[in-house]
C-alpha cells in the first residue's frame, strides 16, 4: 500500500470505528505481509507523518491517540491511579512526571513504558486493592486515588504527606473513603483519614 492509502484507510477507521491505535499485527494485516516484511513500511510511514509509535508494538495516526486509549490498548484491566488520577481531580498541586496505572496482570518485561504521551507505569495489584472503577471509566475516582496513592508510597517507602502538595482533600466524599477504607491495611486507612483531616 502506498501512504496515501494507508492514510486514508486509518482515518476511515478512526471515523467510522473509533479506532485509534493498531498492534503491528493488524497493521501486517491490512497491509497484506507478515509483521517481518512490515517493518521497513513502518518506518516509512512514520518517518512520512502518516504513522506515530506509541509504544513497542502498537501505531497510530500522529496526535490522534490519548493516554487513555494507550493504556487500554497496552493493557484492558489496567486503569489509572494515585497522583494522575489526583491531579485530575484537582486534589494535588503538582503534575505528575509518570501516570501510575494499577493492574492485575504482571509483566515479564519492564513494568515502566515511555510513550510520546509520557511516562506508564504498572504496577501489579491484586483484589481488593485492584478495584477497576466501574462504567467503562479508566480513571479511579478521587477516594480511591487517594487510598491508592497513600497504599503504593508505603509500599514503596516514601512518605505520602512529604510526596505532594494536598489541595482541597476536604472535597473527597467521606461516605466513600469510609467505604471503601476496609479494602486497604489499617495503616493506609490512618493515613488517608489524616491527611483530610488536615486538609
Amino acid at each position: 500500500m502506498r501512504a496515501i492509502e494507508w492514510h486514508r484507510y486509518l482515518l476511515e477507521q478512526r471515523e467510522r470505528h473509533g479506532k485509534m491505535l493498531f498492534s503491528v499485527s493488524e497493521l501486517a494485516n491490512i497491509g497484506s505481509t507478515t509483521p517481518a516484511a512490515l517493518n521497513l513500511a513502518l518506518i516509512r510511514l512514520v518517518a512520512g507523518g502518516v504513522l506515530a509509535r506509541y509504544v513497542r508494538a502498537w501505531y497510530g495516526l500522529p496526535g490522534q491517540v490519548d493516554i487513555d486509549h494507550l493504556i487500554r490498548a497496552i493493557d484492558g484491566g489496567a486503569y489509572i491511579t494515585s497522583t494522575a488520577s489526583l491531579y485530575r481531580h484537582g486534589l494535588i498541586t503538582q503534575i505528575p512526571m509518570q501516570t501510575l496505572c494499577f493492574t492485575n496482570r504482571r509483566y515479564n518485561r519492564a513494568r515502566e513504558r515511555r510513550t510520546p504521551l509520557g511516562t506508564l507505569v504498572f504496577a501489579c495489584v491484586q483484589r481488593p486493592i485492584y478495584d477497576p472503577p466501574p462504567d467503562g471509566e479508566i480513571r479511579a475516582p478521587a477516594a480511591q486515588a487517594l487510598f491508592d496513592f497513600v497504599y503504593i508510597s508505603r509500599r514503596d517507602g516514601v512518605d505520602p504527606q512529604s510526596n505532594v502538595t494536598f489541595r482541597n482533600i476536604r472535597k473527597v466524599n467521606s461516605i466513600e473513603i469510609a467505604r471503601i477504607g476496609g479494602r486497604y491495611p489499617s495503616s493506609v486507612r490512618r493515613q488517608v483519614e489524616a491527611i483530610v483531616a488536615a486538609g
